[in-house]
């Protein structure tokens, strides 16, 4: 491990862009921090589409996992502009807001409902109709029946991030497989390198986490010259998709979400999980129906990953009960919300490891939660 002038010998398991920014954190803090990953940012990183969309993604019942999400959303511009500066990297944060998109009038009747709840959650939600919805955004389907405008919504190119946190990190990342031991972690397999630690973070997605499993997602990327300018959320006669656009015309096309069991595909040497005929169809067909522009685009890539889901969707963010003299934290079962929940998860690790205040809005989300079925997020100390 690269050692510093001060602070404690941390090793941080898995180097997705919660890992990194968890990383990074630690690092400015003054501790020794070293990443270890066979595939940094491979993960559910690159296939994310970068939506900082707390208010796209809230739902019923789940105002603690709103807040967190909010509370992250507001640290953006400051964790972005910090990182640019940091890297000489540009991430492509843009603050456009978003559109959900209602197909029919039993998908508008939806997206109304949950806007009406947004509001009551202090997110701002304004409903449009068919032609308010077009003026906004001419690419979209005459056929809608109208849609919400979220104008504090964001996004960013997630590969972008993870690049930026890379160059920062530089040779503290470690291209290597590594698992906790009682004082640290040991590379490769069982007679791999042992390497010291004080403090482990388990920053796996949902490899080794209890209560954790993995979702699949598919993702299509396309480009076009017919492109929105804002990201779409849509629900079309039933069927979900998002369209979100880059900076230099691609658009990333997404939103399915599969249960599966442990596949040859999901293996360690494989390089990811591979994506179905169906749930690429289904995805190309919404989205051509919500955009009719874009039959003529180029397919850019296909590819899917397995988020990591936890029971109540939330992430576990805290220490986990061990023996041995190395303290372990996990940073994981971010779900669909790994990049816009980096910032806020990076600054809560930070406080458990220097006994610092942690946020709020971060506090319900401690792994040991599932422990005691009698616990609700929506009870203190969350609120």
């Amino acid at each position: 491990m690269i050692r510093g002038a001060a602070g404690l010998r941390i090793a941080v398991i898995g180097g997705g862009i919660v890992g990194l920014a968890c990383a990074d954190e630690l690092v400015r803090a003054g501790h020794d921090v070293s990443v270890f990953d066979p595939s940094p940012a491979g993960g559910a990183t690159r296939a994310a589409a970068g939506m900082l969309a707390p208010g796209g993604e809230a739902w019923f019942g789940e105002e603690a996992l709103l807040a967190l999400g909010l509370d992250s959303l507001s640290r953006w511009p400051g964790f972005a502009a910090d990182l640019e500066q940091r890297s000489g990297r540009h991430v492509d944060l843009r603050q456009d807001g978003a559109l959900l998109v209602g197909g029919d009038r039993d998908d508008l009747t939806e997206l109304l409902r949950a806007a009406a709840f947004l509001e009551r959650s202090g997110v701002r939600a304004d409903e449009l109709d068919r032609p308010a919805l077009r003026r906004l955004e001419p690419s979209i389907s005459g056929r809608a029946a109208g849609g919400v405008r979220l104008p504090d919504d964001r996004h960013v190119d997630p590969r972008r991030v993870a690049s930026a946190l890379l160059a920062v990190l530089g040779e503290r990342v470690l291209r290597a497989r590594a698992r906790p031991v009682a004082d640290g972690v040991v590379l490769g397999g069982g007679d791999g390198v042992h390497v010291p630690a004080d403090v482990i973070v388990l920053a796996t997605g949902h490899a080794g986490l209890r209560h954790v499993r993995p979702v699949r997602g598919e993702v299509v990327r396309v480009r076009s010259c017919d492109a929105p300018t804002r990201v779409l959320r849509a629900t079309w006669h039933g069927e979900r998709v998002y369209v979100v656009p880059r900076s230099d015309g691609e658009l990333v096309i997404g939103a399915t979400e599969e249960e599966h069991p442990a596949t040859p595909q999901t293996s360690a040497t494989s390089d990811g999980p591979l994506p179905t005929v169906g749930g690429v169809a289904r995805l190309l067909d919404t989205a051509r129906a919500l955009l009719p522009g874009i039959d003529t685009a180029d397919v850019v890539e296909v590819m899917a990953r397995d988020r990591p889901g936890s029971p109540d969707n939330g992430p576990l963010i805290g220490p986990l009960d061990r023996q041995g003299p190395a303290r372990l934290l996990v940073a994981g079962g971010h779900y669909r919300g790994g990049v816009l929940l980096a910032p806020v998860t990076a600054a809560a690790l930070r406080a458990h490891v220097d006994g610092l205040e942690v946020p709020a809005t971060a506090r319900c989300f401690t792994p040991d939660r599932f422990k005691y079925p009698t616990h609700h997020r929506n009870e203190d100390p969350c609120t």
